[in-house]
């Protein structure tokens, strides 16, 4: 979520807590079920510290967990021994990883770090207090308690900020994480954390040592009460044989460029193309300029796609000539997408646009259906899901996971690759 929807995804996060996870076991793999529980909160207890905060060796994962998607992929993870469930945002556009750790009642189940054996406080003196790299929006600080603060914002405005711990997870007796450095969240302005999978040093995935992740993005149903539930590998995908793959493109993060994000899984997009045309847009417009403008990264962490301003321009130009006499004039949704209209002509709207195809090397290609090229964003208004970066104070762009529908998704970090395979992701 380097950058977020125009709506923030935390806002839907005290109605997915409502909701539990499950799983159906899957031959190639070891499947948990991690329904959603209510865990006491217990005031007044110390912090454990240590100061030695050993690591233990990372074994080889294989695990399969379920997801809740309304605009942001909602994971329950085993935090901490025994485990507590904890609603985590999937997001490939952040690096720390947190959890709340505030005295709340429920909806809101906070971590109590006195139920766990495992958890452990990271105090001042540590290095990782002091990091070399600027892992954080703002350096980290001692608190009153000689405890590691931390405070990390996002684009959006969202923020979160405690102490940093270090804890780990917990999938069955046999299949634990070694000890990772999380935020304890004690402030911030959402009921869920997030799950930090970028190529950060202190991200999910770098510290426990985890090479490939995978995760399938169900459709969405307008009107239902029910969110769909998607799928998240961690290790070995079943499925990946019929993957197509593109090559990641990679910065060391010496590579100082004002608007580049080092960290981010940077795909090589070459064009659009609506309804069976192909605009007229330079495929440098994709790629880092001198400057790091023009990164075309993949963000779960994003609800809409993003587009700079001279791949915008185009798109909403084939739009405006195809349906622009229906946009709803003046309207701007999130202050960031202003290719709306009203309800009542979605599919009309949608047969006239056509499939919108996100091009990449290879012939590796984003497919996004005629029947989905709309979003509902609510009071009977739908949008074409796709907002300007500029509007974000970016310049980069975000395919976002309105635009990963129906589709695996994989990382392959030791591969230094991504891999997409259409699926029906309410059944994968």
């Amino acid at each position: 979520m380097a950058l977020c929807s125009p709506v923030s995804l935390f806002s839907l996060l005290c109605t997915v807590l409502l909701f539990s996870a499950s799983s159906s076991a899957k031959h190639d793999s070891v499947s948990f079920s991690f329904p959603l529980r209510s865990l006491p909160i217990s005031a007044g207890k110390p912090l454990k510290t240590n100061p030695k905060l050993r690591s233990l060796s990372s074994a080889s994962y294989n695990v399969k967990l379920p997801f809740k998607y309304s605009m942001a992929l909602v994971v329950s993870l085993p935090i901490g021994t025994p485990p507590q469930h904890q609603q985590m945002v999937l997001d490939t556009g952040s690096q720390l990883s947190w959890i709340q750790c505030r005295n709340k009642t429920p909806p809101t189940v906070s971590f109590d770090p006195s139920l766990s054996s495992s958890f452990y406080v990271i105090p001042c003196t540590h290095p990782l207090c002091k990091p070399r790299v600027p892992d954080f929006t703002l350096p980290t600080t001692c608190d009153q308690n000689r405890l590691c603060h931390y405070s990390y914002f996002y684009a959006d405005g969202t923020y979160a900020e405690g102490n940093l711990v270090r804890e780990k997870l917990t999938f069955s007796p046999s299949q634990t994480t070694p000890p990772l450095t999380l935020g304890c969240a004690t402030e911030s302005r959402d009921a869920g954390g997030i799950l930090g999978m970028n190529l950060g040093r202190l991200s999910f995935p770098s510290q426990a040592k985890i090479t490939k992740f995978s995760y399938c993005v169900p459709t969405r149903v307008s009107g239902s009460g029910n969110l769909p539930t998607g799928s998240f590998y961690l290790g070995n995908n079943p499925n990946s044989a019929r993957f197509r793959y593109v090559s990641m493109l990679t910065f060391s993060q010496s590579q100082r460029m004002p608007n580049l994000d080092p960290l981010a899984y940077t795909v090589p997009m070459q064009g659009i193309r609506i309804g069976g045309k192909r605009l007229n847009i330079n495929p440098s417009v994709f790629r880092p300029d001198a400057g790091g403008s023009g990164q075309t990264m993949i963000d779960s962490g994003s609800e809409f796609t993003f587009l700079v301003d001279e791949a915008y321009d185009r798109v909403r130009e084939e739009v405006v000539r195809v349906v622009g006499p229906r946009i709803k004039k003046g309207y701007v949704y999130g202050g960031v997408a202003d290719m709306c209209f009203d309800g009542s002509a979605r599919e009309s709207i949608g047969r006239l646009i056509g499939d919108v195809v996100l091009e990449f090397e290879k012939g590796v290609e984003i497919v996004v259906p005629k029947e989905r090229v709309l979003a509902d964003v609510g009071g009977g208004v739908h949008c074409v899901g796709i907002g300007r970066s500029e509007r974000l104070g970016a310049a980069s762009n975000i395919i976002g996971n309105i635009h990963q529908q129906n589709l695996w998704v994989e990382f392959d970090l030791a591969n230094h690759r991504i891999g997409f395979g259409e699926a029906d992701c309410s059944r994968s």
